[in-house]
């Protein structure tokens, strides 16, 4: 049994979006299961996180990612509230309490969780440009976590 243990303290850590692994988080409360990815994590430790259904809950009103002069921010679609902190606090506190995460996997075009993939608005709505960086995602890239889109990591 403690070889069976050692092994598995040395598996890769996964953060991986809930929605890929079939969890109802998204903002209709369906998901994005994505099998193909699954299969090719089969061998690693897969730790999954939804900061948007943690702080509002599934389903809730959308949200887009709006750039404002230096910052980037998460609002509201419904009632142009920033929704930034309550995402940064969770990405947060996910990673302090995971801090052997090597490798980030977010659901493309993600306002919190797409690694490139975002779209991203001027406050006035008009696209400004499709490779954004979710709040979460901007999160665990600042912490030196390797950072994949799903689409993109099926590719590799």
């Amino acid at each position: 049994m403690d070889a069976l243990c050692s092994i598995i303290n040395f598996m890769k850590k996964i953060s991986i979006s809930s929605c890929l692994l079939g969890c109802n988080c998204r903002y209709d409360a369906s998901h994005n299961l994505n099998q193909m990815l699954l299969e090719r994590l089969d061998e690693y430790e897969l730790i999954p996180f939804c900061p948007e259904d943690y702080a509002f809950g599934s389903p809730r009103p959308t949200m887009d990612l709006i750039k404002e002069e230096k910052d980037i921010s998460a609002v509201s679609n419904a009632t142009q509230k920033n929704l930034s902190q309550a995402i940064f606090n969770y990405a947060k506190a996910f990673f302090d309490q995971n801090p052997a995460i090597e490798l980030f996997i977010g659901k493309d075009r993600s306002p919190s969780c797409g690694v490139k993939s975002a779209k991203v608005y001027d406050k006035e709505k008009n696209l400004l440009h499709t490779e954004g960086t979710g709040l979460m995602a901007q999160v665990a890239k600042e912490r030196g976590i390797e950072c994949w889109d799903a689409e993109e990591y099926l590719k590799l």
